[in-house]
Formats: C-alpha cells, sequence, structure tokens
C-alpha cells in the first residue's frame, strides 16, 4: 500500500524489506517488489520472513491476509474511510504494531486538517477512471477530504463507494467542479478535460487525494491552491 509503505519510510526505511509495485514514494526505495495489492506475491512475502505485514482493508483482499496468516506472518489491517480514522489508524500503526514514536508530520496534518472549510461551498465530483466513467462515492477518505475542504460531494449519499456514471451524469450543470487526478487514472490535459462541455475541470496530483501518508501535512493547502481558481471562474 503505498501510503503506508511512505508513511513507515518517513521514520525508518531501512525497516522496509519489500513494497508493492505502486509504492513511488520515497523515490529511489531500494526493496523488492512483491506485486500489488490485490496480487501479492505471497511466496516473496513470507521467503522474507517480515516481522509484520501492513495492509489495509480496502486495498488488500482477506483472502491475502489469512494465507498469510495461516503461513506464520503477522499482519496488521488498517481500516481507513475518513480523515479521523486515518489520523487515529496511523498512530496506532505506528505505537502498536510498530512499537515506534508518532511522526512529526502526522501532528502537523491533524492539525492543518482541523481548521474551518475555507474553500467557497461548491458541487464537486472526483472522477478516478473513464472507458467507463467512475467517480469517488460514500463511505470513502477521498469524499471526506472533499466535505473538509467545503466541497459536497456530488455522489457522496451513493450506497456505492465507487460507483459507474455517465459522463453526461459528470458533464452536469448542477456539478461546479470535476477533480481528475492523475491516479489510479491518469488523467492529464490532453486526456479527460477535452470530453467535458459543462462542467469545469481541475487537474489535481491523486497523491493529495487518496494518499494518507505524510503527504496529509500539505496535501490541504495545496488543494486549496489548486481548486480556488477554478471555483472563482464565473
Amino acid at each position: 500500500m503505498p501510503s503506508l509503505t511512505e508513511a513507515i519510510a518517513s521514520v525508518d526505511s531501512g525497516a522496509l524489506v519489500a513494497a508493492t509495485d505502486w509504492c513511488t514514494h520515497p523515490h529511489g526505495l531500494d526493496v523488492e517488489r512483491v506485486r500489488g495489492t490485490k496480487n501479492p506475491d505471497r511466496g516473496a512475502i513470507v521467503r522474507l520472513r517480515p516481522d509484520i505485514v501492513i495492509a489495509n482493508k480496502e486495498e488488500n483482499r482477506k483472502l491475502d491476509v489469512d494465507r498469510l496468516t495461516a503461513a506464520g506472518v503477522s499482519v496488521w489491517v488498517t481500516d481507513i474511510e475518513s480523515l479521523d480514522q486515518a489520523f487515529m489508524s496511523m498512530r496506532r500503526m505506528f505505537t502498536r504494531a510498530l512499537g515506534w514514536p508518532v511522526p512529526g508530520w502526522l501532528d502537523a496534518a491533524q492539525e492543518a486538517w482541523q481548521a474551518p472549510p475555507r474553500l467557497p461551498a461548491s458541487t464537486a465530483a472526483v472522477a478516478i477512471w473513464r472507458d467507463p466513467w467512475m467517480c469517488v462515492g460514500g463511505r470513502t477518505f477521498t469524499g471526506d477530504v472533499l466535505t473538509r475542504l467545503g466541497l459536497r460531494n456530488a455522489w457522496g449519499d451513493c450506497a456505492e463507494r465507487y460507483p459507474t456514471v455517465e459522463l453526461a451524469e459528470l458533464d452536469h450543470a448542477d456539478i461546479e467542479l470535476v477533480l481528475l487526478p492523475d491516479e489510479p487514472y491518469a488523467f492529464t490535459a490532453s486526456d479527460g478535460p477535452e470530453a467535458f462541455r459543462t462542467a469545469r475541470t481541475c487537474l489535481v496530483e491523486g497523491r493529495l487525494l487518496t494518499w494518507y501518508g505524510p503527504s496529509l501535512a500539505t496535501a490541504r493547502s495545496a488543494l486549496e491552491e489548486a481548486v480556488q481558481g477554478y471555483l472563482s471562474q464565473q
């Protein structure tokens, strides 16, 4: 899990013996790669004999957690669907699972996100895929990020966490801004914005919306800066 890898590396990168193929931070991390969160190389993980594997309820399959546990590997599972859960879960991971002190960035992040919303109240959507188009729904970490910024998630009341939607539903006058992150789908200036005729779009770094590691300390100010100009357009 990229967020968890980055969080652990922020304290002691030498403690990491493996990471997923998608763990891109910190740059230059030189550890064995054990495929992705949905298809981990369990055999390689067992052979590495880690003291503990850190997993995430949303990203990792229960099947893999159960089989690693059955193979004698200790697994710590985080469960994060909101900013408050992220702060609590990260603290527990550092202090209980790893027996480490809480890093300074975690305190800074919690303080940064405690302030009242500063963006004008607006309806926004976060697209995470196209063909088919998918967006962020309810009970998600990213949805809570929108709320804390002062934005109303257009699909916040949806029972599905990541619903498939029609482009016409996204490109709608009732939606004032569509955020197009660079992950999991890599939206770019030439791949995404051109599909919209009505709703304004804003390209953003996906890490700011979905990661709950050290980037949380600066994500709020970066997102506010990125979004403010688009919301002020008439």
